[in-house]
Order: C-alpha cells, then sequence, then structure tokens
C-alpha cells in the first residue's frame, strides 16, 4: 500500500520556522508529484506546493518567498521548509501524491504559529 507520513508540525511564533517531512513507501518516489496541502478550521483545503520529478516547483502566491518545497529521492521523502510564518499560515499540513488519488494523501500535522 503508498503510505505518506509528514512530521515536523507544531506550535511557532510569527516570524518563526518550520520545516515539515513527508516521508513516503509503496510508490516509485522519483517519478511521483509530491504535493504539500493545508486546511484551517472553516476553510477549503488549499495547496500550498508541488514539486515535479525534475524538481520543478509551483507555489501559492500567499507562500511564495517564504516556503520552499524540496525533495531527497534517495531517502523517498519530500520537505517543506516554511520560514517568515504568519498567523494565517496555521493549519493542518497534509502531503499528497495525486497519482494516488485518496490513496495518496498524509493524514496531517498541526502548524499553529501564534504569539
Amino acid at each position: 500500500q503508498v503510505r505518506l507520513v509528514e512530521s515536523g508540525g507544531g506550535l511557532v511564533q510569527p516570524g518563526g520556522s518550520l520545516r515539515l517531512s513527508c516521508a513516503t513507501s509503496g510508490l516509485r518516489f522519483s517519478l511521483n508529484i509530491i504535493d504539500w496541502y493545508r486546511q484551517a478550521p472553516g476553510k477549503q483545503r488549499e495547496m500550498v506546493a508541488r514539486i515535479y520529478s525534475d524538481t520543478t516547483t509551483d507555489y501559492a502566491d500567499s507562500v511564495k518567498g517564504r516556503f520552499t518545497i524540496s525533495r531527497d529521492n534517495a531517502k523517498n521523502t519530500a520537505y517543506l521548509q516554511m520560514n517568515s510564518l504568519k498567523p494565517e499560515d496555521t493549519a493542518v499540513y497534509s502531503c499528497h501524491a495525486p497519482l494516488w488519488d485518496d490513496d495518496g494523501w498524509s493524514r496531517g500535522t498541526q502548524v499553529i504559529v501564534s504569539s
């Protein structure tokens, strides 16, 4: 079974940084697009970053210049480096392999940005 397990969430002050990890198994990681999504309370889930197999990246306008997605194919792991965090970034963050549809989601990790 394909599995994605994220980690690295927590509580951070505004302006701080966190790095999320997405460890995968059961897929050819190097051939898969990996996305990071987030869902804040009362809001729709949104995609914040995407990385392709050739390492090309896309970002939501709200996180451009602050977040960086990357991948380590040797470890079958993707990362989301989040800098200059704002309270508006508070959400549950999940990673996603879109090739696998509903089977390709992590459970989510909470990120809280607050003083």
